[in-house]
């Protein structure tokens, strides 16, 4: 006799996750979330927009590639959603966007309940880290399609931003000063590479390393810093342009997003010193600095465009947030490129 159970598919064990999850969502809430009782729909009030002149909705989606891989082979899952939050959330920022909520989406081939309510533990921390609510999500078990400790998330943010207050490329001007905003690690961009790199040399997530002083695999799990709130509060301190979220692809070809075509980024490879951990990768992968710097954040997880008489005045913005911040280049004349002097 043929059941769903016997497919693969436990609707309990999905109960259940539901039931160990109900308070970490609940503490990534905003007043204008609106409950369904059915549970099928995310409810947010509108008419918060109404203080706006002209609001204009930003909306984005995400993973968090293969960095799922990293924390199912070490065992952590409590960290991997605030890195999709991370992912989403802090490119409606870049437009200076508030974020205002956000779904996800977990596909696996098992639903094990404990697991699962830790990774949308961590998808909950890191909307409250945004100020954005978690209004809703969805985990479904592929038996068969995928192993039973294997499983993807993803997710979908929305944000407003005034038309008028709308951040980017138009608004950069020659004089003005990049700042470079600190990372937390790697992030979630360049596992593949990480992967390759620990297949072909002697590390194990295990590994523990003079230079990082923690096993090695804790350290790729360090979650994505969340800029949403930082860029939001310097936003309203001082004069930005323009922001540049530093993801796959690294700081050159991101910034160059956030630039017109006639002006470039000179930036000071000196002007700071990137976390030990890219020199380990850098080291055992034997990769040359280009491909690290197309690969990888290096340090450096936001980049903001700033009036040059903002510049002193938003470092102490960030630093008094706790977030290491430093001048990092100027924008000149150029043809639209992010590029080391």
């Amino acid at each position: 006799m043929s059941t769903y159970e016997a497919a693969g598919v436990d609707i309990e064990a999905g109960e259940l996750a539901v039931k160990l999850m109900k308070d970490k969502v609940a503490r990534a809430r905003r007043p204008e979330v609106v409950d369904d009782a059915s549970g099928f729909a995310g409810l947010f009030d509108a008419s918060a927009l109404l203080r706006y002149r002209r609001p204009l909705l930003a909306s984005s989606t995400d993973g968090v590639g293969t960095k799922v891989m990293i924390a199912q082979q070490y065992g952590k899952h409590d960290t991997i959603g605030i890195d999709l939050v991370g992912m989403v959330l802090d490119d409606l920022v870049v437009v200076g966007a508030e974020p205002l909520f956000m779904t996800d989406y977990i596909a696996c081939g098992k639903v094990v309940p404990e697991r699962i309510a830790e990774i949308v533990g961590g998808v909950a921390e890191g909307c409250r880290l945004a100020g954005a609510a978690l209004v809703g999500g969805e985990t479904a078990e592929h038996p068969g399609a995928m192993g039973p400790d294997e499983y993807d998330l993803a997710g979908a943010g929305t944000g407003v931003v005034e038309a008028s207050a709308m951040l980017g490329p138009e608004r950069v001007t020659e004089g003005d000063v990049v700042l470079g905003l600190a990372s937390s690690g790697v992030h979630s961009n360049g596992y593949s590479l990480v992967r390759h790199v620990l297949r072909e040399s002697s590390l194990s997530l295990d590994t523990v390393l003079p230079e990082l002083e923690r096993p090695l695999g804790e350290e790729l799990l360090e979650p994505t810093r969340i800029y949403s709130l930082d860029c939001l509060e310097l936003a309203r301190a001082v004069d930005v342009h323009a922001y540049a979220h530093i993801t796959g692809g690294g700081v050159e070809n991101n910034l160059a997003r956030s630039l017109p075509t006639h002006l470039d980024a000179v930036l000071d490879r000196s002007s700071w010193t990137p976390p030990p951990v890219f020199g380990v990768l850098a080291g055992y992968g034997r990769i040359a600095q280009r491909d690290m710097d197309r690969t990888f954040n290096l340090g450096i997880g936001m980049a903001a465009v700033v009036a040059a008489g903002s510049a002193d005045e938003a470092l102490r913005v960030l630093r008094g947030r706790g977030l290491a911040a430093w001048v990092l280049g100027e924008v000149v004349g150029g043809s639209g490129q992010a590029r080391y002097r």
